[in-house]
């Protein structure tokens, strides 16, 4: 089969291709919204609606990227109320309700460990052998791969940057659409403004707007170089929403990392997601 289909879920869109081998192009790319809070048949049912619109072929494997915490091997998803998005879905067998729906077999991979594959095989990390990838959206992820391989560095705690804490406090706290915003609310500012709104401000220099940015690229500074201290990449691949303003947040988030390797901003997360999943499953 030259050709794998792949779901691509974030904390506020679905999303769905058919990925080739050949150049590793995803075709037929569909983008569905997504609603967090909406009820595990809802989001399940989102999931499908996104899947369909592929065409996928007959006894395809799908490889499935999905945001952390989530039991991969199991297919089972472990969010609750304290993550913040898909709280429905706790406890509910994601990977029974698919393969039931789509006719077909499923495989999951964590959405961050998917990108740094995806950006090792056949993006700006191509060409380096220890890749660390750190996406920046909803929350915060990070994926490792060592010469093609997803590996577990041993720190952070199963790989994932949002298990460290800074200054005592858990580093999505600080670091996330969520955090940002409170703390931007908190300092007095509109309670409508979205993280792309607040670096807007800050690039105007908006005092308030600029001081809630730089504590919080200052913590992601601070977590990721220790953990990248241990790993020793050849490359740091940003990715995500949030990596459209990394020039705006680059001297910020150096301030705290210290030494680090030559950092990419990836050109396609999406796709690099999709070529991920794609490359898992096909091994599967």
């Amino acid at each position: 089969m030259n050709a794998v289909p792949v779901l691509e879920v974030g904390g506020t869109h679905v999303s769905a291709a058919l990925v080739s081998f050949d150049g590793w192009t995803a075709a037929g790319a569909v983008r569905l919204p997504l609603d967090a809070d909406a009820s595990a048949e809802e989001i399940l049912a989102r999931f499908v609606s996104a899947a369909g619109a592929v065409g996928a072929p007959s006894g395809a494997t799908w490889g499935v990227a999905m945001p952390d915490p989530f039991d991969y091997a199991g297919g089972v998803a472990l969010f609750d109320a304290a993550v913040g998005k898909f709280g429905a879905l706790h406890g509910v067998d994601v990977g029974a309700a698919l393969r039931a729906a789509l006719g077909a077999d499923v495989v999951f991979l964590n959405d961050a460990d998917a990108f740094a594959l995806g950006e090792w095989t056949a993006g700006t990390a191509r060409g380096f052998s220890r890749v660390c990838g750190v996406t920046l959206g909803t929350g915060v992820g990070s994926g490792w791969v060592v010469d093609g391989a997803v590996v577990d560095p041993g720190y952070p705690r199963d790989g994932r940057i949002h298990h460290v804490e800074v200054d005592g406090v858990p580093l999505e706290d600080v670091m996330s659409r969520r955090a940002i915003r409170q703390a931007f609310v908190q300092a007095g500012g509109a309670s409508s403004a979205d993280v792309r709104e607040i670096a807007s401000l800050a690039r105007t220099r908006d005092s308030r707007a600029t001081v809630v940015l730089q504590q919080a690229l200052g913590a992601l500074g601070d977590a990721v170089g220790g953990a990248l201290a241990g790993f020793a990449p050849d490359v740091l691949v940003l990715g995500g929403s949030m990596a459209a303003s990394w020039a705006l947040f680059e001297p910020w988030f150096r301030a705290g990392a210290g030494d680090l390797p030559p950092v990419r901003v990836s050109t396609d997360a999406e796709r690099s997601g999709f070529v991920g999943a794609a490359k898992h499953a096909s091994r599967a």
